[in-house]
Protein backbone atom coordinates (compact mmCIF):
# COMPACT_ATOMS: atom_id res chain seq x y z
CA UNK A 1 0.00 0.00 0.00
CA UNK A 2 1.58 3.03 -1.50
CA UNK A 3 -0.67 5.61 0.19
CA UNK A 4 -0.62 4.69 3.85
CA UNK A 5 -2.98 3.83 6.41
CA UNK A 6 -5.37 6.54 8.07
CA UNK A 7 -4.91 7.20 11.74
CA UNK A 8 -8.08 8.26 14.38
CA UNK A 9 -8.16 10.94 16.74
CA UNK A 10 -9.75 9.85 19.43
CA UNK A 11 -9.82 13.21 21.38
CA UNK A 12 -8.52 12.92 24.15
CA UNK A 13 -5.01 11.43 24.70
CA UNK A 14 -3.67 7.43 24.05
CA UNK A 15 -1.48 4.94 24.46
CA UNK A 16 -0.25 2.22 21.73
CA UNK A 17 0.59 -1.09 22.37
CA UNK A 18 2.82 -2.88 19.57
CA UNK A 19 2.81 -6.86 19.87
CA UNK A 20 4.01 -9.60 17.87
CA UNK A 21 2.98 -13.60 17.15
CA UNK A 22 3.88 -15.78 14.69
CA UNK A 23 1.51 -17.93 12.36
CA UNK A 24 2.62 -22.11 11.94
CA UNK A 25 4.98 -21.66 8.29
CA UNK A 26 1.54 -22.92 6.39
CA UNK A 27 -0.07 -20.79 3.53
CA UNK A 28 -3.32 -22.97 3.74
CA UNK A 29 -3.78 -22.15 7.38
CA UNK A 30 -2.47 -18.36 6.70
CA UNK A 31 -5.08 -18.07 4.33
CA UNK A 32 -7.38 -19.35 6.91
CA UNK A 33 -6.46 -17.28 9.11
CA UNK A 34 -6.92 -13.75 7.13
CA UNK A 35 -10.29 -14.94 6.14
CA UNK A 36 -11.76 -15.41 10.38
CA UNK A 37 -10.19 -11.79 10.61
CA UNK A 38 -12.04 -10.44 8.18
CA UNK A 39 -14.99 -8.13 8.93
CA UNK A 40 -17.43 -11.10 7.85
CA UNK A 41 -16.35 -13.90 9.24
CA UNK A 42 -14.43 -11.87 12.80
CA UNK A 43 -16.83 -13.36 16.01
CA UNK A 44 -18.75 -10.37 17.18
CA UNK A 45 -18.58 -11.26 20.79
CA UNK A 46 -14.42 -11.09 20.52
CA UNK A 47 -15.30 -7.53 19.20
CA UNK A 48 -17.34 -6.69 21.64
CA UNK A 49 -15.35 -8.26 24.11
CA UNK A 50 -12.31 -5.68 22.89
CA UNK A 51 -14.27 -2.45 23.47
CA UNK A 52 -15.70 -3.60 26.77
CA UNK A 53 -12.33 -3.38 28.42
CA UNK A 54 -11.53 -0.12 26.43
CA UNK A 55 -9.61 -1.00 23.60
CA UNK A 56 -10.03 1.91 21.06
CA UNK A 57 -8.63 0.33 18.11
CA UNK A 58 -6.63 -2.47 17.29
CA UNK A 59 -4.85 -2.91 13.57
CA UNK A 60 -3.44 -6.25 12.35
CA UNK A 61 -0.86 -6.97 9.69
CA UNK A 62 1.50 -9.87 8.42
CA UNK A 63 4.31 -10.29 6.62
CA UNK A 64 4.36 -14.21 5.51
CA UNK A 65 4.09 -15.99 9.13
CA UNK A 66 4.85 -12.94 11.36
CA UNK A 67 1.92 -11.01 12.76
CA UNK A 68 2.17 -7.34 13.97
CA UNK A 69 -0.50 -6.01 16.40
CA UNK A 70 -1.36 -2.20 17.22
CA UNK A 71 -3.54 -1.48 20.17
CA UNK A 72 -4.63 2.12 20.92
CA UNK A 73 -6.50 2.28 23.96
CA UNK A 74 -7.17 5.44 26.85
CA UNK A 75 -4.27 6.97 28.67
CA UNK A 76 -5.62 5.43 31.86
CA UNK A 77 -5.78 2.17 30.48
CA UNK A 78 -3.39 -0.45 32.61
CA UNK A 79 -3.03 -3.65 30.34
CA UNK A 80 -2.74 -6.39 32.69
CA UNK A 81 -5.91 -5.81 34.35
CA UNK A 82 -7.75 -5.28 30.86
CA UNK A 83 -6.37 -8.98 29.56
CA UNK A 84 -6.87 -10.75 32.61
CA UNK A 85 -11.09 -9.33 32.43
CA UNK A 86 -10.89 -10.00 28.24
CA UNK A 87 -10.23 -14.03 29.26
CA UNK A 88 -13.03 -14.06 31.41
CA UNK A 89 -15.15 -12.55 28.96
CA UNK A 90 -17.89 -14.87 26.68
CA UNK A 91 -16.19 -17.20 24.17
CA UNK A 92 -13.02 -15.10 24.26
CA UNK A 93 -11.57 -18.99 25.81
CA UNK A 94 -13.24 -20.84 23.05
CA UNK A 95 -11.86 -18.20 20.27
CA UNK A 96 -8.05 -18.43 21.62
CA UNK A 97 -8.33 -22.24 20.92
CA UNK A 98 -9.97 -21.95 17.81
CA UNK A 99 -7.26 -19.72 16.86
CA UNK A 100 -4.48 -21.34 18.25
CA UNK A 101 -4.37 -23.89 15.58
CA UNK A 102 -3.38 -21.49 13.16
CA UNK A 103 -0.65 -19.75 15.61
CA UNK A 104 2.88 -21.38 16.84
CA UNK A 105 1.43 -21.44 20.72
CA UNK A 106 -0.67 -23.48 23.09
CA UNK A 107 -3.78 -23.93 22.95
CA UNK A 108 -4.49 -23.20 26.21
CA UNK A 109 -3.18 -19.60 25.94
CA UNK A 110 -4.64 -16.53 26.50
CA UNK A 111 -4.66 -13.46 24.33
CA UNK A 112 -2.04 -12.06 26.56
CA UNK A 113 0.47 -15.07 26.39
CA UNK A 114 0.47 -15.49 23.28
CA UNK A 115 0.85 -12.01 21.89
CA UNK A 116 4.50 -10.71 23.00
CA UNK A 117 4.79 -6.83 23.59
CA UNK A 118 7.40 -5.01 21.91
CA UNK A 119 9.45 -2.16 22.85
CA UNK A 120 9.80 0.96 20.85
CA UNK A 121 12.99 1.49 19.88
CA UNK A 122 13.10 4.60 17.88
CA UNK A 123 10.54 7.24 16.97
CA UNK A 124 10.71 10.40 14.80
CA UNK A 125 8.72 13.11 16.63
CA UNK A 126 7.57 16.18 14.07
Amino acid sequence: MTQGYPTRNFGQPTKRYCQTLDLKNDPELIRTYQIYHSESEMWPEILEGFHTIGILEMELYQLEERLFMIVETPLDFDWDTAMERLATLPRQAEWEAFVSRFQKCSPEDTSNEKWKMMTRIFHIYK
